[in-house]
């Protein structure tokens, strides 16, 4: 018999136990094993799947679900990483495939027990302004993700809040669970900031600048921000014209690939990134405005010199949640993708597994090409 802990039994007037909050969850939650064999549920599973928990405990992943992503399964198997996946298809228990936003997450200081989450997302209409949805005539539309920033971010600044009232009154050696609190809600603000940004459909003026002077800007803020030396070896063309881009965006991107860079590279003996710029007329089209032909003849290249990117990601590093970083949230490349494609630019990777590099290449229009509006 297997002894399942009991969440629903709650004397009145009592603080709630952690174990009533996780049941208290709309969100499906299975706790797995090293073995990937399911130890516990809480109701909103059970009524998900349609099963009581005891139908439900000593079953493995594969036994129960039937992912359409084999990378999900991939991800479980690893142990130690966590994963965001929107949309996914799932066959549950022979069901016919449903669509479930898909979590899974390690749990803290037990190695290999893991958390499965799953949500059966529900469609967000737009609201607008008079009441009347995203078609209902004038009015500023609000999407979904602006919603749940602005419903997600306000409890948040009150949970950092209090946390940061109960760190005043706590001595010492109980002050790591406050700081831990804080430093979670900075973090899913942060990500929450990174889905907004994913989601803005406006693109930012571009304007003619100089690609070189990007470049050391973002060298700089990463040297200020990392105290991690990495050599940077810069290989400029310095006959290059402006280009039409926006600096700031540019910055980001440049920000982003180079923190990537260094992340990889840190582990080598002797860790290198070049950031190289070149002409590379007549070896990109590229559909611009209005369906017009669009050259794309400045080529920027970001290397570094770690072990590269894992094989079954390469294909998938510019999609949303896709990351080989065991803390990661998988936003970046594919915000760097995004703000590139707004520069009316795009963005490529490639391996040289013979001489140990990783390149990343950017090609970007000269300035006045873009027709502007």
């Amino acid at each position: 018999m297997i002894a399942l802990p009991d969440w629903r039994r709650q004397e009145p007037g009592q603080k709630p136990e952690p174990k009533r909050v996780v049941a208290s969850l709309p969100l499906a939650l299975l706790q797995l094993d090293p073995d990937l064999i399911v130890a516990a549920v809480n109701p909103a599973a059970e009524q998900l799947m349609g099963q009581g928990a005891r139908r439900i405990v000593g079953k493995s992943v594969a036994e129960l679900f039937e992912f359409e992503e084999p990378l999900i399964l991939g991800r479980l198997a690893e142990g130690e990483a966590q994963l965001f996946a929107r949309g996914v298809g799932v066959r549950i228990m022979g069901q016919p495939a449903r669509r479930f936003d898909v979590m899974t997450s390690p749990v803290t200081h037990c190695p290999g027990w893991q958390l499965l989450m799953l949500h059966e997302g529900v469609g967000v209409e737009a609201l607008s302004g008079d009441g009347r949805g995203a078609g209902g005539g004038e009015g500023v539309a609000l999407r979904a993700p602006e919603v749940l920033a602005h419903e997600i971010k306000n409890p948040l600044a009150g949970i950092k809040g209090a946390a940061q009232l109960l760190d005043r009154k706590l001595s010492e050696s109980d002050r790591a669970m406050t700081g831990l609190i804080t430093a979670e809600v900075d973090r899913i603000a942060k990500l929450i900031d990174q889905m907004q940004s994913l989601s803005r459909r406006s693109a930012e003026p571009a304007q003619p600048c100089n690609l070189h002077e990007a470049v050391r800007r973002a060298e700089a803020v990463l040297a200020a921000a990392s105290p991690e030396s990495v050599t940077i070896v810069e290989e400029f063309d310095p006959s290059l014209p402006p280009i039409m881009a926006n600096p700031d965006s540019l910055v980001q991107v440049l920000l982003n690939l180079l923190s990537n860079a260094r992340e990889a590279c840190l582990a080598n003996e002797e860790p290198r990134i070049i950031v190289r710029t070149r002409f590379a007329s007549g070896i990109q089209l590229h559909a611009g405005p209005g369906g017009r032909p669009l050259r794309l003849p400045i080529e920027l290249r970001v290397s570094d010199n770690g072990p590269g990117i894992d094989p079954t990601l390469r294909d998938h590093i510019f999609e949303p949640f896709v990351t080989a970083k065991k803390n990661g949230q998988g936003l970046g490349l594919a915000l760097v993708q995004k703000l590139v494609r707004e520069m009316n630019g795009r963005i490529t990777h490639d391996r040289d597994e013979v001489g140990g590099w990783t390149h990343f290449r950017i090609h970007l229009p000269v300035a006045g090409s873009v027709p502007t509006e």
